[in-house]
């Protein structure tokens, strides 16, 4: 089967060494993802529900370039840096995701690689 690796065109892509999203056959997977913008500004500081709504359209965009869409979506994964961001990022989660109900995990972490990035989404999603 041909791969698809999807671009968002950041630095870090390059210089880590990974994909935003890798599509195989009818399987996507989107890497971790954080509010970040493309001009390397961080949306929705101290905010983490404003924050996690921007990671889901960001998702959203790289499931497009692959030929998929959030609906396709099968397990999400958010990792938080604050258990008391739970209820927050839970909405959002619902907000996106309240019908098509995928498999999900939330885990509190000590950290992500920049303090003012509360939240990290990562997504499977299956093309039917």
């Amino acid at each position: 089967m041909e791969r698809q690796n999807i671009s968002s065109g950041t630095k870090w892509e390059t210089e880590v060494g990974y994909s935003r999203a890798v599509r195989i056959g009818q399987h996507v997977w989107v890497a971790g993802t954080t509010a970040v913008d493309g001009e390397g500004l961080i949306i929705g500081r101290g905010a983490p529900e404003l924050q996690a709504a921007f990671i889901f359209q960001k998702i959203g965009k790289a499931l497009l370039e692959a030929g998929a869409k959030l609906s396709d979506v099968v397990r999400t994964r958010m990792y938080i840096t604050n258990g008391d961001y739970e209820e927050a990022v839970g909405r959002a989660h619902a907000a996106v995701f309240g019908e098509i109900r995928p498999a999900a995990t939330m885990i509190v972490v000590s950290g992500l690689v920049d303090s003012r990035l509360l939240v990290e989404i990562e997504v499977d999603a299956y093309i039917s």
